[in-house]
């Protein structure tokens, strides 16, 4: 059985999805360390003045915040940040082939007022994810899995209680991924290959590391094939 364990991201780019459609079982790592600069609340997407970020503001405790679990971080609503989300994907992407197309799910993520980040950004994935096609996926929190441990012997440990015997991870882990204690569990690793076809953007230069919905927009039903096509080549 496949599986990734991935932090949750805030309307990630298309190598997040891959991961999704390669898994048996794709795991919400929500229960480690909050990192403030990473993907956990903000993605980047193109407008007609570049590439523009869009952020999620959290409610910040200093240095405290890095000690926080991802699933306990409070979203800050004061100040009505989902309608301006919404408004700047709108004005960037409504000449897009397939914004209408899209625009009701948007307009159903940007009216939730969730308390916390990650049932927001979770809730959002899972929503792309099917708009996407990816079909077969189980998805858990590992938050609900109560498992302890930490860095490779807690992935370990995940893996095992959910009886997956192959552990798909980012090609950035191999830094740190103790790879004999993967090996010793009896469990394959794999890293991505992050390898895919560009596609028309409404803003040139092409910039592939944007949010999922740029490539969503831009093809629309054709979107999987973009992340899926080069691993069937």
């Amino acid at each position: 059985m496949k599986c990734v364990i991935l932090q949750p991201s805030y309307i990630p780019w298309r190598g997040y999805f891959h991961q999704i459609a390669k898994a048996d079982v794709f795991v919400f790592y929500d229960d480690v360390q909050y990192d403030k600069r990473g993907w956990r609340n903000r993605n980047r997407i193109k407008t007609p003045h570049g590439t523009q970020w869009l952020t999620i503001p959290v409610h910040s405790q200093g240095a405290q915040t890095h000690h926080i679990p991802i699933n306990e971080i409070p979203i800050c609503w004061d100040n009505h940040w989902n309608k301006d989300h919404y408004l700047t994907l709108e004005s960037a992407y409504a000449k897009a082939p397939f914004f209408q197309r899209y625009k009701p799910l948007l307009q159903d993520f940007y009216t939730r007022e969730p308390e916390l980040l990650a049932d927001f950004t979770i809730d959002t994935t899972l929503a792309l994810a099917r708009a996407l096609g990816i079909k077969g996926t189980e998805f858990l929190r590992s938050s609900s899995l109560d498992v302890g441990g930490s860095k490779s012997d807690r992935l370990i440990h995940i893996l095992s209680l959910l009886g997956a015997d192959h552990y798909i991870s980012g090609p950035s882990a191999r830094d740190y991924v103790e790879a004999h204690k993967f090996e010793a569990a009896g469990i394959r690793l794999e890293y991505m290959h992050y390898d895919y076809p560009d596609y028309p953007q409404l803003y040139p230069p092409f910039d592939p590391q944007v949010s999922i919905l740029d490539l969503m927009f831009m093809t629309g039903p054709q979107a999987l094939d973009y992340i899926l096509e080069p691993e069937k080549s």
